[in-house]
């Protein structure tokens, strides 16, 4: 096959016999897994409310226009970003019911419910995926989202919360324990069993990845599980960097970010959306760069809107604006310029590699690569809304 061609895959009308190889929740396959049974292993457990979905949203393979955001209080250069799809605070609201009542079914936040229903979970995933008016299907995007959120608040940049960088592999090692678990092991797999149970992260992402297992054919959650491991690898490299006191240069600190970004997040357009990209097509190079972008500029506005929160915690986290200023001698305010500027040509190289897509006979990419579009623009919505980083 020509370098320059992307394969293309049946993915439309007559590949729906593919849901019978979706597997059971996670927790479920084995009827005598230890564990079944346990809050967010079992059907009741993950979210999941049982009801007739909206008819299908039609979705366009139209790209998005993009145009020059105010964010923050207005004094920065504006982001360059397409506009928001769809601000529905009413399916937001509704989802973000459901995400608050699994949380304390799962013990997640405990103590701290309040807060977590203030930060809009359920809201992000109403902005950022716009190809669906079913609040179940984007129910798993708000879980997996706000579990992922809860393991970088407990395990990784919270100090108050717990987190402590030597703490960080093996706890992210039992983590995808959770959300793949691992052949049984006898004895030890009880073991194992017990520390997931008593850990409300772990239960809270095993019982997203079983209610993701619903709605996803296996490739899709295995693609899932494979880039949530890929990014707790750049995880680890932050832990050791806080550990060690020794700020990485900027070019070092974007290497691995790029890698542990909304990206992850982006993998599950698809499945919200109701159809499936196929794997030769999602890993394909050139649309695999184009996400990549979209993801880094997205999670670039979370560094934007986070700078002052990780500048107060006593173990500073990595954060691209304080690496810039610390590097360059400059104040936070030109470095958060230069952040801007970086964000910017991560959307403009986003928009490059789509219109070098554009000849692929697959609306499934096309819709995709939309998605990504919406995805950013919801997301700069979301931080400018969320009370998580309003403060």
């Amino acid at each position: 096959m020509p370098p320059n061609r992307i394969p293309v895959l049946p993915t439309g009308l007559g590949t729906s016999a593919l849901s019978l190889l979706r597997p059971a929740p996670a927790g479920q396959a084995d009827a005598g897994h230890v564990g079944v049974g346990h809050v967010g292993a079992g059907q009741e457990g993950d979210g999941h409310e049982p009801g007739m979905a909206p008819p299908p949203r039609h979705a366009g393979l139209e790209p998005l226009a993009y145009r020059e955001r105010p964010w923050g209080d207005g004094s920065y250069p504006p982001l360059l970003c397409p506009a928001t799809v769809r601000v529905d605070d009413r399916l937001g609201a509704e989802v973000d019911r459901r995400l608050l009542a699994w949380a304390e079914r799962t013990g997640l936040h405990e103590g701290r419910l309040e807060e977590f229903g203030r930060t809009g979970y359920g809201r992000l995933a109403m902005l950022t995926h716009p190809d669906t008016d079913d609040p179940d299907l984007l129910l798993v995007a708000a879980q997996m989202n706000s579990a992922w959120w809860a393991a970088d608040d407990y395990y990784a940049d919270e100090s108050d919360l717990g987190a402590t960088p030597t703490e960080l592999p093996p706890r992210l090692a039992l983590v995808m324990s959770a959300m793949d678990p691992p052949p049984p092991a006898g004895d030890y797999t009880r073991l194992l069993e017990e520390a997931i149970a008593a850990d409300p992260v772990l239960v809270a992402l095993r019982s997203a990845t079983a209610h993701l297992s619903r709605h996803a054919l296996p490739s899709q959650v295995m693609r899932v599980c494979t880039i949530t491991s890929q990014m707790y690898v750049s995880w680890c490299a932050y832990a050791a960097w806080r550990y060690l006191e020794t700020p990485p240069p900027a070019w070092r600190y974007l290497a691995a970010r790029q890698h542990d970004s909304f990206y992850t997040s982006m993998t599950l357009i698809d499945i919200t959306g109701g159809y499936h990209l196929p794997a030769d097509l999602f890993y394909e190079r050139r649309f695999h760069t184009a996400l990549m972008q979209a993801g880094t500029a997205s999670v670039l506005v979370n560094d934007l809107h986070s700078v002052a929160r990780e500048a107060a915690d006593e173990l500073p986290d990595s954060n691209v604006i304080l690496l810039i200023a610390a590097e360059e001698g400059c104040s936070v305010e030109e470095a958060t310029e230069r952040a801007v500027h970086l964000h910017n040509d991560f959307v403009r190289g986003f928009e490059a590699s789509r219109q070098e897509l554009a000849c692929a006979p697959s609306p499934e990419l096309k819709r995709f690569l939309r998605g990504a579009q919406a995805w950013m623009a919801g997301c700069l919505e979301w931080h400018g809304s969320s009370a998580r980083y309003q403060s």
